[in-house]
Parts: C-alpha cells; sequence; structure tokens
C-alpha cells in the first residue's frame, strides 16, 4: 500500500506541476495554452464579474479549510496516537514485571514487542510526520479563521470549478504527503481499533492511558533541523496573518462590488501577492522540518512554488492595468527577482 500511494502522490503533484511550468515558457505556439490555463486560475479581482460560466462564489474558498480542518486533525490524531502506542521514543527500564504484565495483557504483548524492536529511523520518521502535521494543523486552522473573520469576500468574486477542485485535491493531497512515510501502518493501526471497538464494545475497551511527557516529549528531541523550519515556517505564518489581515481591511463590508485600493504595509513594500511569498515561505519551512529528504515533500513544495507564482504574475499585471500610480518598484512575488 505505501509504494502505490507515494507513487500515486508523487504523480499527482508532478501531473498538476508540469501544466504550469510548460505554460510560462514564454514562446508564441504556447500562448493559447496560456490563456487557457490562466482562466482556470483566475479568481477574486482578476476575474471579470461577467463570467459565470463554470465559475463558483470565491467565498466557497471557506470549504477548502473546512476539508483541510478535519482531514488534517484526523491525520494528526491517528498518526500521534500510532506514534505514542507502537513507536514511543522514550525508553522505559527493562523489568521482569513489565513483561509479566503485557503477557497478562493477552495480545498486546505483540504491539509491545514490536515497539522494542522498531528501528530508530523509523521512529524518528514516524514522530516527524507527527511534528509535519502539527504545522499543517496551525496553517489550515488559521486559513479557516481567516476565512470566517478577515475576508469579506465581494457578491461579485468568482473562481473557476477547476481551481475549486484544484483547492479541494491540495487541502486532501498535501497532509497526506506529510506522512506517507508511515500511512499505512498508521491506516492499520486505526483498523484494528475500530475493529476491537466492534468486537468487544465501548464497555470492554481497555481504557487509554496516556502519559502526557511520553506523548509530546519526542518531538521536542526530533533535532535542529525540525526547528529551524518550524522557525521559517512561523516567519512565513506571521506575515502571511499580516497581509490577509491588510488585505481584509481594504474592503469595509461584503456588500462593497468592484472598488479596489493600493494595498500597503508589511510586505506589500516589495511585492504585489506578499500572501502568496508567505505561504511559499511557511511550506519551504515545512520542507526544512522534513529534512528535505522526502522526495514527495519536494513535489509538493514545487507545486505550491508553481501555482503560487504563476497566480501571482497574473495579479501583478492586474495591478499595473488597475493603477497608473501602482508603485513601480514592487515585483509580482520574489523581492528583487521576481
Amino acid at each position: 500500500m505505501e509504494l502505490w500511494l507515494i507513487s500515486l502522490l508523487r504523480a499527482a503533484w508532478i501531473a498538476g506541476t508540469l501544466p504550469i511550468l510548460v505554460a510560462t515558457i514564454p514562446c508564441s505556439r504556447l500562448s493559447s495554452f496560456h490563456g487557457l490555463l490562466l482562466g482556470f486560475a483566475k479568481r477574486g479581482k482578476i476575474m471579470q464579474s461577467s463570467s459565470k460560466k463554470f465559475t463558483l462564489p470565491q467565498k466557497f474558498f471557506g470549504h477548502f479549510y473546512v476539508l483541510a480542518v478535519v482531514w488534517t486533525t484526523f491525520l494528526l490524531a491517528a498518526t500521534w496516537i500510532y506514534a505514542y502506542r507502537t513507536v514511543p521514543m522514550v525508553s522505559k527500564p527493562f523489568h521482569y514485571s513489565t513483561i509479566a504484565n503485557q503477557l497478562a495483557g493477552g495480545s498486546h504483548i505483540f504491539s509491545w514487542l514490536k515497539s522494542h524492536s522498531t528501528p530508530v529511523e523509523y521512529r524518528y520518521s514516524v514522530w516527524r510526520s507527527v511534528f509535519l502535521l502539527l504545522l499543517m494543523e496551525v496553517h489550515v486552522l488559521r486559513r479557516l479563521y481567516e476565512t470566517i473573520y478577515v475576508f469579506n469576500y465581494s457578491p461579485s468574486a468568482r473562481m473557476h470549478v477547476l481551481g475549486y477542485l484544484t483547492g479541494l485535491f491540495f487541502y486532501t493531497a498535501a497532509p497526506l504527503s506529510l506522512c506517507c512515510n508511515c500511512i499505512p501502518e498508521v491506516y492499520k493501526f486505526v483498523l484494528n481499533g475500530v475493529a476491537e471497538f466492534i468486537v468487544k464494545g465501548k464497555s470492554r475497551m481497555p481504557a487509554m492511558e496516556i502519559d502526557w511527557w511520553e506523548f509530546v516529549i519526542p518531538l521536542v528531541k526530533l533535532g535542529w533541523l525540525q526547528w529551524i523550519g518550524a522557525a521559517i515556517f512561523f516567519w512565513g505564518w506571521i506575515h502571511q496573518h499580516h497581509c490577509h489581515a491588510i488585505l481584509g481591511s481594504l474592503r469595509e463590508s461584503r456588500e462593497q462590488v468592484d472598488e479596489y485600493v493600493i494595498p500597503h504595509g508589511d510586505w506589500f513594500k516589495f511585492v504585489s501577492s506578499p500572501h502568496y511569498l508567505a505561504e511559499i515561505v511557511l511550506y519551504s519551512g515545512v520542507l526544512v522540518a522534513s529534512g528535505a529528504r522526502d522526495v514527495t515533500v519536494w513535489l509538493l513544495f514545487v507545486f505550491v512554488v508553481a501555482n503560487l507564482a504563476f497566480a501571482a504574475a497574473e495579479t501583478h499585471r492586474w495591478y499595473l492595468r488597475k493603477f497608473e500610480n501602482y508603485p513601480r518598484n514592487r515585483l509580482a512575488i520574489i523581492p528583487f527577482v521576481y
């Protein structure tokens, strides 16, 4: 299961990235393809309000984050409990009484033996997945909050239905990509727990006792790469929230239609889409926290960069066409570069 899942995720990220890379090639023969892909990517202010064919209200963005919160929370809870029960990183002292207690527990002796024979590298990879899912959880919770309380989407703001489906795909595949190396074992663990619950019933299920020290301390013991990655992640996370707050403040009410002003403040002094830049920064933090050795996480990151850079370029062109006094020192998404 692990191999086909990883292969499927990698193929999906490549399939999503290649068309964007092809569309950015400066070739007149590809101009129609570029326009087609741009039509799928347009949303909000850069999509003409008259173009309603195959479109949905932009406020449906909230669906992405509801899905992301539910799905990421489930994966995080399942993976964390699996890591705690099956691959603990806090070793307990060896006692004959421990063996006796485990033998008295019947089938639990097998999970106990497995947890003490699991390679150290695998234990670290599982707890690293928990760490990455925690970062993702913090991200999508904030995005859901902003969708509800920060952004005032115009009633005329639209997005293409393929853009909507891409968003649903992304927030399903991205959390899965962060734990794909251990998700088959997590799946079996959850399945066995559900089967045991069905057979025994709630009253006969063993009580789950959690030692909170052992539940949390493995995350602290992971390594310096994870904490550097987390620092980069929160740097982007904070700036994205500031930029979203600036964008949200430009529209005082949801009833305002087609009234736009030039945003200022934070990273807007450098680029036209600093919220996209911040998204790239926070996902680069996730990449560093993963150890930067997983091809699947790399492909996820490349998709994020390609997708946001493509959208930012069109947003920048829109600003230049819309405002004659638009700051000429601003670039699209990468300060001083692009």
